[in-house]
């Protein structure tokens, strides 16, 4: 068998429940070869982010290049990249690889409330990174920031994802979990010509830590088998759909989610023994 391989950029969380390691978790879960390059050390767990240690440039840029000029990627996603230099040395080496399936996670603020993204980091994401997107997936607040709107009706999330798109970014994934005007989670998908929405139930619970990772995981996996973007953001629907509905209770404050829950609704399904 070939093994598709994807790669995450991103940074790492000491509580195991977002950044590189619920990257990791949900690409072994899909079934593709995981790989990272590490941009940023926090000090996290469910109570929130207790330090931030971002890597140097030229450390971030050796291990991307390590990975490039040996195994390569079918696809990869960005995180957590802190600063607006790492930004632009990602990007740089991007185009330099070519690589093509690229999901971008703007990460900007934690679980907790803490900044993981720099203000003078946003115009140069802007700036060198989404043009060259295949998929971002930016929840509401983070919408909001990168394109100066306020989300509160349906059409301001159609023109939020035009924006988007009109920076260049092939397709664009709001992701509606924070929502409040609607009952169910709802997220809207744009390609540049038509709207696609995907909803599941709204689950009433604080363990939603690392959602917006692992949903970015699970596509960018999907997208490094071949799927379409269309199917891939189905899959990354169902898969953090079950990991929020199967609830691992670990922690004091906002928990992470059951990564293995969606293999195991898949397996029995299938009639295989759990």
């Amino acid at each position: 068998m070939f093994m598709k391989k994807a790669l995450t950029i991103a940074g790492s969380d000491s509580g195991g429940g977002a950044g590189i390691q619920a990257d990791l978790k949900t690409f072994q879960e899909l079934e593709v070869f995981g790989m990272s390059a590490l941009t940023a050390v926090t000090a996290q767990n469910t109570l929130g982010v207790h330090g931030v240690y971002p890597m140097s440039v030229e450390a971030v840029v050796k291990q991307i290049q390590a990975i490039g000029e040996d195994i390569g990627a079918d696809a990869l996603k960005t995180g957590m990249l802190f600063n607006a230099e790492i930004i632009e040395a990602v990007s740089e080496q991007l185009k330099i690889f070519q690589w093509e399936n690229v999901v971008v996670d703007p990460v900007m603020i934690a679980k907790g409330g803490a900044s993981l993204l720099l203000n003078e980091a946003i115009s140069a994401m802007k700036a060198y990174l989404l043009p060259l997107a295949k998929v971002i997936t930016p929840n509401i607040p983070e919408a909001e920031v990168l394109t100066g709107m306020t989300i509160q009706t349906v059409e301001e999330k159609k023109e939020v994802a035009r924006r988007l798109h009109a920076l260049g970014v092939k397709n664009v994934v709001i992701k509606g979990g924070h929502d409040e005007n609607e009952t169910d989670a709802v997220d809207l998908l744009f390609d540049g010509k038509e709207f696609y929405t995907f909803t599941s139930q709204r689950i009433n619970t604080k363990n939603t830590h690392g959602t917006g990772c692992t949903f970015s995981a699970a596509l960018t996996a999907e997208l490094a088998k071949g799927t379409s973007v269309y199917e891939a953001v189905l899959t990354a629907k169902d898969f953090i759909q079950a990991a929020i509905e199967e609830d691992l209770e670990i922690g004091q404050g906002h928990g992470p989610t059951n990564h293995w829950a969606y293999r195991k609704r898949r397996i029995g399904k299938e009639g295989t023994p759990l």
